[in-house]
């Protein structure tokens, strides 16, 4: 069981700063959301995270482990599977070899597809030697959750996965984020603009504006008109 804990963290592009004083907790068997309009420093978050950015102040822990500056690849091997926006499958390579490559970071004896990956999206089994980049964005993105499933994660981190994606794809992909946490006891941390899938789906919300936490609590809260505001156009 992992706690994913995101402690006042600050991060600058230049002279920008994007993140101020940012916490977040993401705990295990647990769904925690992050919300806000475009611009508000959610995937700045994310990518402070998974360290594609250093932050420039606070700490980001992994249970008990400081991750500090660790490259992106590391990351991973201690347990952060990362679902990037734009889903970034490889176009060119087979379904098969994109969820390979999530084998990168594996001991030998684990390099292979968990069955419950075909179990949870089906469509992936039934199309291996088919090229990503043929497939409909719904399907790539379960393409890109399935490879991040395949690094065996402990904390699962997702940028807007629902974005242009059809209806019937959006709730495979919600009961297949059920199913992580419920049955595996996987730290789910999720990005999100939709809110009805963040309110059936999580349990933790937090939502950001400027760079900053404006609120934090129970997905219960989006029914809160003063909670709503701060997702208002």
């Amino acid at each position: 069981m992992t706690t994913l804990s995101i402690r006042a963290i600050d991060l600058h592009y230049g002279a920008a700063r994007a993140l101020r004083g940012v916490t977040i907790e993401a705990r295990p068997n647990r769904i925690t959301a992050v919300l806000g309009r475009n611009g508000v420093g959610k995937s700045s978050t994310l990518r402070a995270i998974t360290g594609l950015n250093n932050v420039s102040a606070g700490d980001i822990v992994l249970d008990n482990e400081v991750l500090k500056k660790a490259p992106p690849y590391k990351r991973a091997r201690m347990g952060l599977g990362y679902v990037p926006q734009g889903r970034e499958i490889f176009p060119l390579l087979t379904v098969r070899e994109n969820l390979e490559t999530g084998y990168a970071g594996l001991k030998r004896a684990d390099k292979f597809i968990p069955p419950f990956i075909f179990d949870l999206f089906p469509v992936l089994k039934t199309m291996l030697g088919r090229r990503g980049g043929d497939l409909s964005g719904g399907q790539q993105q379960q393409l890109a959750i399935g490879r991040a499933l395949v690094t065996r994660p402990r904390v699962l981190v997702l940028d807007e996965p629902t974005e242009g994606i059809q209806p019937s794809i959006i709730k495979d992909i919600g009961r297949a984020l059920q199913f992580l946490r419920d049955e595996k006891g996987m730290t789910i941390l999720l990005v999100e603009q939709y809110l009805d899938f963040c309110r059936k789906l999580a349990d933790d919300i937090y939502i950001m504006d400027r760079g900053e936490i404006q609120h934090a609590g129970p997905a219960s809260d989006l029914d809160k008109p003063e909670v709503r505001r701060h997702l208002t156009v």
